[in-house]
């Protein structure tokens, strides 16, 4: 037992090594020789768990699609309206990229060329799939105006949302990212939301914002 639980330990830290390199460098441009150097591990250790680096890619993808599955899981069990469901996701994401390189990796690799293996989805589509459902759902609760196209929103949404970590990454630290989460908000709900609704939405994602630099 003690054994297993060492090499699941080295496990996770190679992977976390690999991710902050992936993070900071790119995919292309870390060698698995960098992985061992950052991680204090020995070759051997790593090619025990990991055969190529396209594998370890693929693990930190598949890090951040179990991540995101379940911070969805936990948001529906609390109850809230479709839209606010919507707003916690990315905030939730958004926390998970500012607390740790996984999640801010994984991003790196989705959109650097790094293929994704079935049956893992790719990043991209399972985040489409998560808010568009909850988006048709905040149609019918009359908190996102009755004639929006929900599919254009949702793909314009995860554009959104992805370019904010995009740009942000060359030009502002992770800290930073609530506050982008905040502002695209603020520019969403005032197009989206009927106007008496407005107030809620917009108080939710300054008070989601706060919530996570006080964590940071």
């Amino acid at each position: 037992m003690a054994r297993q639980l060492r090499a699941e330990q080295t496990r996770a830290t190679i992977i976390t090594a690999a991710a902050d390199l992936f993070d900071r460098h790119g995919y292309e441009s870390t060698s698995l020789s960098d992985i061992v150097e950052h991680a204090h591990v020995t070759k051997g250790a790593l090619y025990f768990h990991f055969a190529a680096k396209e594998d370890l890619a693929h693990a930190i993808m598949e890090l951040q699609s179990q991540a995101a599955r379940r911070v969805a899981v936990e948001i529906d069990e609390r109850g809230c309206p479709a839209l606010e469901s919507v707003m916690r996701l990315t905030f939730a994401m958004t926390r998970l990229s500012v607390e740790g390189p996984i999640a801010r990796a994984g991003l790196r690799l989705a959109t650097g060329g790094v293929a994704v293996r079935p049956p893992l989805p790719h990043p991209f589509a399972e985040l489409l799939e998560l808010i568009s459902r909850r988006l048709v759902c905040a149609v019918k609760e009359a908190d996102i105006h009755p004639d929006v196209d929900v599919d254009a929103v949702a793909h314009s949404l995860v554009c959104f949302f992805v370019g904010t970590r995009v740009v942000g990454r060359s030009r502002e630290p992770a800290a930073r990212l609530p506050r982008r989460m905040a502002e695209m908000w603020h520019v969403l709900v005032r197009g989206l939301v009927p106007v008496p609704r407005r107030p809620r939405y917009l108080s939710l994602a300054a008070r989601l914002e706060r919530e996570i630099m006080a964590v940071v």
